[in-house]
């Protein structure tokens, strides 16, 4: 009886789950929809994005800055009447949102994240009050991949002193040799082979643990993993990538903007999970439970 009220309870609440009903975001452009979640790891950023949704703030933006293999980007509010040529990306509604940058979510292809100002100008990583991107990217090469597993910054530091002692003579030959013969692909396994030994003499903690599966979606589906931990990702498309390709590709001016207007109107509704995944095939991980 015991076994059958567990059984029971666990249908229960894997029933509630799939029908408890999250917010799905339809970005209408002239090539097509995207369809967006919001994640709510970043609670501020879902809120407010979900408020200039209801208020229509977004209707008639611009994809203003467009860099295929990188990103699109909008939400200004002065692209809605913006001359030809006009110089965009400063607008906002006056407001900034902290940052909430989350390990779990990261700049894979689809990723919906926030634009901001400069280090220099923002230490604090704050995000705009309105704009946002979605990223494209590349996939990344093996190689490419395995350098995500370094802190690169502190392993240049590290090896620069290492090959400065007059016992490492040889090896920094070596990799001179390496670097100038043009075999970049054997020059930085070498590296990589170091690092354990840099990290004993440095005191550095240069290995960076990275999932397998992130690295796997690298590789695969692709993005712009160089901004991690340094944008707050807030969402992802879960429809509609190929809509992301073509406003990708458009001709554009010296300021990266389109030379044919891309607007947008977003659009909000709400679904089950269950439902969710039906139409798209997404599955919302615990986090999002």
């Amino acid at each position: 009886m015991k076994k059958y009220t567990l059984a029971l309870a666990c249908f229960l609440c894997f029933s509630a789950f799939a029908q408890k009903k999250e917010k799905v975001f339809t970005l209408h452009t002239s090539y097509g929809d995207m369809v967006a979640i919001l994640y709510n790891e970043t609670p501020k950023h879902k809120a407010n994005f979900t408020k200039l949704v209801a208020e229509r703030y977004y209707d008639s933006l611009l994809f203003h800055r467009v860099i295929a293999g990188f990103m699109i980007q909008g939400g200004d509010p002065d692209s809605k009447r913006a001359k030809a040529g006009q110089a965009l990306g400063s607008g906002g509604p006056g407001y900034t949102v902290e940052a909430e940058l989350t390990p779990t979510r990261f700049h894979k292809k689809g990723a919906l994240a926030a634009a901001r100002l400069s280090d220099a100008q923002n230490p604090t990583k704050a995000s705009s009050g309105s704009q946002f991107y979605i990223v494209q990217g590349k996939q990344l090469t093996a190689d490419e991949a395995n350098e995500l597993k370094f802190d690169q910054s502190l392993l240049n530091q590290a090896l620069q002193r290492y090959l400065a002692e007059p016992e490492h003579q040889l090896l920094r030959d070596s990799l001179t040799k390496l670097y100038s013969s043009g075999d970049l692909f054997h020059f930085k396994q070498k590296i990589f082979a170091l690092a354990p030994a840099l990290e004993k003499e440095s005191g550095l903690k240069i290995g960076k643990e990275i999932p397998e599966e992130r690295i796997k979606i690298y590789t695969t589906l692709g993005g712009t993993p160089r901004l991690d931990g340094s944008y707050t990702v807030f969402g992802e498309l879960i429809g509609g990538l190929e809509v992301l390709d073509k406003i990708a590709a458009v001709k554009k001016d010296a300021n990266d903007r389109p030379t044919e207007n891309v607007r947008m109107f977003i659009s909000m509704k709400e679904l089950s999970k269950k439902k969710i995944a039906k139409l798209y095939g997404y599955h919302f991980s615990s986090l999002q439970k």
